[in-house]
Order: structure tokens, then C-alpha cells, then sequence
């Protein structure tokens, strides 16, 4: 389409002049690096296929990976900066399975409060160029709810459940996730989790392994007998230390806390000084972030925070992003991004890689808006 090839020419021109170098990824991807990062779930929505040895491929579901594993196949341990804009490929309800996306991703960056606010400035910069001058920006900080958690100590398996619920938009019904019971349910395993309680973790875990040896169990479902010895693990100590009424009450708290950045900050920082909770080192970084979008000349009083805000959180790491054009009536982010630091080591980089980057959807800045 006309308007989709201007598009594409305006956005790489703006993020070339910014010092993103184009990158252009193969659009025929290994399957298995998108199942181990973005789950199972996913397979039901990328186009797949199978070459003659029988391994998986798929057609490009997005770019970031892709742009990623080229970075890492290039040996490169210096910061580099990609732009991209091209066709991608995924099963979407009520919109068409191949559609353009195009984005930009930072790579070994240690200055990470004004990469983010950066990526987010130029993507803002790139909806504006693209006719989308005002947009919803929603804002969000895996650190902070991370951080939260470890503070408050909050078991394993009640923390997927809470992140879960909150990825899954269902903030509200968050706190009271902590108490779901896992999906598998105890009663099959109470021995087992009852031999566990108040165990050496590590004697444990090499217990359960032995178990499933002998059973002949070395993978379920993808995962390996050490992942299973681990989730075992943790719901025993769940059972041996379920969340109080207090950590609860306090979950809650935080995550009706909303407004722009500065006074979603305060809020934190009092509520953290209640708590006696540390999140200074966060705190510290969510505040130098807004300093910086606010040097790049982004109004951050139109930035509405949420603490309970989402996107994948097994994928981020830090701040996350989207924006929103109020006059579409399905309410899909035109735009989304934020700080990704695990991802690459996860492909096989040699060493951790700071990244953070964002994708633009050019037909839902294009389209119809219905």
C-alpha cells in the first residue's frame, strides 16, 4: 500500500538521522527461539512450517529477536542502534495475519535511564511524523513491581500467579491471584510437597530429580526435571509460608497507584517509607528516566503511569510503554516498547546485553480506526 511504503520511508529516515542503522532480518525465523522466549501460546498465532531435517521454522512473528540474534551472530560487543521496517507475520483476531511493523532497538547501552527515555521520545517522535501528534501514552516498571515482590519476600509460584494476572490485564484481580491454587492442584502431590517442607533446597531439589529419574520423567510440557524439581520446590515452601493478609493489603496499595510520573513517584516513595520497603535504587532510576523525556521534549505530565501496567513480564525487565490513539475503537496500542536486559543472553550472547527498543504498528497508524 502507498501509504504504508510513506510510512515505512519516514520513520527510517527520522531513526537514521538519530543514528539507527537499518536492519533487515530474514523473514524465514527458527520457531524454537520464539516458543522458548514467548511460551507455547504463541504457536497457535505464528505461521509455522518445517524444513527436511524435520526442525521448525516460522515465518518473522516480530522483529526484535530477529534483530537480536543477528546482533549476536555479528560478534559485536560494542553499542549498536537498529531501525527497522518491513512485513511480519501473526494470527490476529479481526485483523489481517501479515501487516507492517516498524521499530527501533538499543543494544549494550549502560546510560539506561537516557537510552529509555530515548527509545520512548523517538517513538513518540515517529507516531507524531505518522499523524498521530497526540497520543494515550501508558507507562509501566517491571523493576519496581520486581523489586516490590523480593522485598516483600513473596513466594515463587504466588509471584507468577500475580505477574500473570497483571500481564494478563487483570490488575484488579491481581492480589487476589496470590492465593489461586496452581493449576495442577496439591492433592496429587501432597506427599511429595509434604517430604519436602523445611527441607535444604538443595538436597531437595536433587531429591525430586532423583524421583523423576526413576519414573523415567526428563522433560514435561518443555521443561526439564531441575524446572520441575524447582516449581515443586516452590510450592512447598507456598504451603509453608502463605501470603499474609498484610503483603496483600499492601499489593493492593501499590497497585492502585496511577497518575503522571512525578506524583506516581511520590506516592511510591511514601508508601515504601511506610512499608519499610528499599526501592531507592528504582525509585532513583524511574526519576532519572522522566528527567530525561522531559529534556527530549516529551510533555511528561500526558504520561499515565499505572504501577499495575503490563506487558509480557517474562520478556521485560524494566520500563515498559504504549501508545494508544484514542480514536481507534478496539482500544489496541498503536505503538509499544521498553527495557528487554535478560533477552539476549537467553539467544546465546556470550554476555549479558543491556537492551531496550520499541515497535510501531504501521497499520493501525495507517488504518482504519473502526
Amino acid at each position: 500500500m502507498p501509504a504504508i511504503r510513506a510510512s515505512i520511508e519516514t520513520v527510517i529516515a527520522l531513526f537514521a538521522r538519530e543514528g539507527y542503522g537499518r536492519a533487515e532480518p530474514a523473514i524465514l525465523q527458527p520457531a524454537d527461539v520464539f516458543l522458548d522466549l514467548s511460551g507455547e501460546d504463541i504457536r497457535r498465532r505464528i505461521f509455522m512450517t518445517q524444513d527436511a531435517e524435520g526442525r521448525d521454522w516460522c515465518l518473522r512473528p516480530e522483529y526484535t529477536i530477529p534483530v537480536a540474534l543477528d546482533h549476536i551472530a555479528s560478534g559485536s560487543t560494542e553499542p549498536a542502534a537498529y531501525a527497522y521496517a518491513g512485513p511480519v507475520f501473526r494470527m490476529r483476531s479481526g485483523e489481517p495475519g501479515e501487516f507492517s511493523q516498524a521499530g527501533l532497538e538499543s543494544f549494550g547501552r549502560t546510560d539506561f535511564a537516557a537510552a529509555d527515555a530515548e527509545i520512548m521520545a523517538l517513538t513518540i517522535e515517529a507516531a507524531a511524523a505518522l499523524g498521530l501528534a497526540r497520543p494515550k501514552i501508558v507507562m509501566g516498571d517491571v523493576a519496581l513491581l520486581n523489586a516490590l515482590l523480593d522485598g516483600l519476600a513473596v513466594p515463587q509460584g504466588a509471584r507468577r500467579r500475580f505477574m500473570r494476572a497483571a500481564v494478563q490485564g487483570k490488575g484488579a484481580d491481581a492480589v487476589a491471584a496470590l492465593d489461586a491454587p496452581q493449576p495442577e492442584g496439591d492433592a496429587a502431590h501432597a506427599g511429595l510437597l509434604k517430604a519436602l517442607e523445611g527441607q535444604d533446597p538443595k538436597a531437595a531439589k536433587a531429591f525430586v530429580e532423583d524421583v523423576l529419574s526413576i519414573a523415567g520423567i526428563s522433560t514435561v510440557g518443555g521443561r526439564t526435571a531441575g524446572d520441575i524439581a524447582e516449581r515443586f520446590l516452590a510450592r512447598a515452601a507456598e504451603r509453608e509460608n502463605p501470603v499474609n493478609a498484610d503483603v496483600k493489603a499492601l499489593l493492593g496499595q501499590v497497585l492502585a497507584i496511577s497518575g503522571d510520573p512525578d506524583t506516581a513517584s511520590a506516592s511510591l516513595r511514601a508508601l515504601a517509607e511506610r512499608a519499610s520497603l528499599d526501592l531507592g535504587r528504582e525509585l532513583d532510576a524511574f526519576d532519572e528516566r522522566t528527567g530525561f523525556l522531559a529534556v527530549r521534549g516529551v510533555d511528561v505530565t500526558q504520561i499515565a503511569f499505572a504501577a499495575g501496567f503490563a506487558r509480557n513480564l517474562d520478556y521485560y525487565t524494566g520500563f515498559i510503554f504504549e501508545l494508544h490513539d484514542a480514536a481507534r475503537a478496539d482500544g489496541k496500542p498503536v505503538a509499544g516498547g521498553g527495557r528487554y536486559d535478560h533477552v539476549l543472553g537467553r539467544l546465546g550472547a556470550a554476555s549479558a546485553i543491556p537492551a531496550v527498543g520499541a515497535s510501531l504498528w504501521l497499520d493501525r497508524l495507517a488504518g482504519d480506526k473502526s
